[in-house]
């Protein structure tokens, strides 16, 4: 018997938004307009599948991205982008207001900036930070552990059914990107427990979590640690005390073993606050904040080739000057005016006539 909540999923309602929610920003590209070409039929066919209990997800599609790291992103088919959709406007509701209210990544109202203000605000009132991150968080993420998380949200069988087949579809998609570690008390099944949330899927965004939550939950009660914050897989403790951020340290490793989870021991050291802590692509001080110097290189690197690409007449105007307005409103959360005008001054945009001329010489 269907659950009123997976009836209250599987419903035209719930559907239809998560439709207009998963093709938001990506109208122009091929698979959604073929979906809406007939969005009636594929929508109705979709509802039936999640109904009968057969809906399975297609195969991703990989690709690579390059920004601090090579990172291996899986694409869902849009088809199934609208399934996590509809997936997540039931259940996230239930975790929501279970969450931190300092949990920054991935969650309506929050955000990058909102996590690097909070992050300045707390070193301006505590003498030491504790930062650290998760070794490949995504793919280490343990699919045992994971599904009983959320069945203590999701009781009803047929949502965690289709939970279960989500989670799968994403088995092995990481595997050649995790580096198995040990646990202390492992034995070899444990090299065979199914891991790896493909990077890219809503559902492993809002999964990552929900996965986490108990471990901030451990931070701000079992330790007592009030100022503290977290973005995805990055987080900082704060602290007067330098020995007691040092005993937390240990406690977190111990703690996050658990979730079978490591940080990145040597690079989580307690640091005074004044000194500027790296933080989500700035570097952070209690007074003000600079942008790091990587970031810069990137994305000088990126608005040249992005001016060359307009220069050659593969972008338009509007396709230039929406990607410089961008990174100037990202980097303007930092005092970056001197900045900005270097960047700026180096990017001369070539007089129509000469654009013209390359193009015709490019053809």
């Amino acid at each position: 018997m269907t659950s009123p909540a997976y009836e209250c999923l599987c419903c035209w309602e719930n559907l239809v938004l998560a439709w207009r929610n998963a093709a938001r920003g990506k109208r122009s590209t091929a698979s959604v307009a073929r979906f809406e070409y007939r969005a009636e039929e594929h929508l109705a066919k979709l509802r039936s599948e999640l109904l009968a209990g057969t809906y399975r997800p297609a195969r991703y599609v990989h690709f690579h991205i390059k920004d601090t790291k090579r990172r291996k992103i899986s694409a869902a088919r849009f088809r199934d982008r609208m399934a996590h959709h509809a997936l997540c406007n039931l259940i996230e509701p239930r975790f929501e207001r279970l969450f931190m209210p300092d949990s920054y990544a991935n969650r309506i109202g929050k955000g990058t900036h909102k996590a690097i203000d909070r992050f300045q605000a707390l070193a301006g009132k505590y003498r030491y930070v504790l930062r650290a991150d998760i070794v490949q968080h995504f793919a280490s993420i343990d699919h045992a552990i994971l599904l009983d998380t959320l069945r203590r949200q999701i009781p009803e069988t047929d949502v965690m059914g289709l939970v279960d087949v989500i989670v799968k579809s994403g088995r092995g998609v990481l595997d050649e990107e995790y580096c198995y570690e040990p646990f202390p008390g492992d034995d070899l099944l444990a090299i065979c427990r199914p891991r790896g949330l493909p990077i890219g899927n809503l559902t492993s965004q809002f999964w990552s979590n929900c996965y986490l939550h108990p471990f901030d939950q451990f931070v701000k009660r079992e330790l007592g640690c009030g100022a503290y914050l977290r973005y995805v897989d990055d987080f900082a403790l704060f602290g007067d005390s330098k020995r007691e951020l040092w005993a937390w340290k240990d406690a977190i490793i111990e703690r996050l073993a658990r979730l079978r989870l490591a940080i990145h021991e040597t690079r989580a050291q307690v640091v005074p606050t004044s000194a500027g802590i790296p933080w989500l692509g700035f570097v952070v001080y209690p007074t003000h904040r600079l942008v790091k110097a990587r970031k810069v290189r990137n994305a000088h690197r990126n608005l040249r080739a992005r001016l060359g690409a307009y220069h050659a007449g593969k972008i338009s105007f509007a396709e230039l000057d929406a990607g410089i307005r961008g990174w100037i409103a990202h980097v303007g959360h930092a005092d970056s005016w001197g900045l900005r005008e270097r960047v700026l001054d180096s990017l001369v945009i070539r007089p129509a006539e000469h654009r013209r001329a390359l193009v015709a010489r490019g053809n």
